[in-house]
């Protein structure tokens, strides 16, 4: 007869990510700054296996216009801004990646 085994106990634990609370209040403080230039209107915080995502949209029923990745690595977190498909900016802390979602100040001349 042969032993048994727990599947529970082989089976890989899933590794949960969330944004921190000063994480949270980054991303906040950038998407408050785009809803008073009257830009986005709207954001949804997702969670899968591994992932949390921030996605900013212009209107409700759209697409996200960004999303803000946090992915899980062996050596820690990583950061993703994305514009659909496209990979807008990586790093290894939000601050890093968040210049690209900042709007930039214009100068406007005679």
């Amino acid at each position: 007869m042969h032993p048994l085994i727990r599947l529970a106990d082989h089976q890989r634990k899933k590794v949960r990510v969330y944004f921190t609370r000063h994480e949270l209040s980054q991303l906040l403080g950038v998407y408050s700054s785009r809803v008073a230039r009257g830009e986005w209107r709207d954001y949804a915080i997702d969670h899968a296996a591994g992932v949390a995502m921030f996605s900013v949209f212009r209107h409700t029923h759209d697409r996200p216009v960004y999303a803000v990745v946090k992915t899980s690595a062996p050596s820690g977190h990583s950061f993703t801004v994305l514009d659909g498909a496209h990979r807008l900016k990586r790093g290894d802390t939000l601050a890093d990646v968040l210049d690209v979602l900042r709007p930039r100040l214009r100068v406007v001349g005679d």
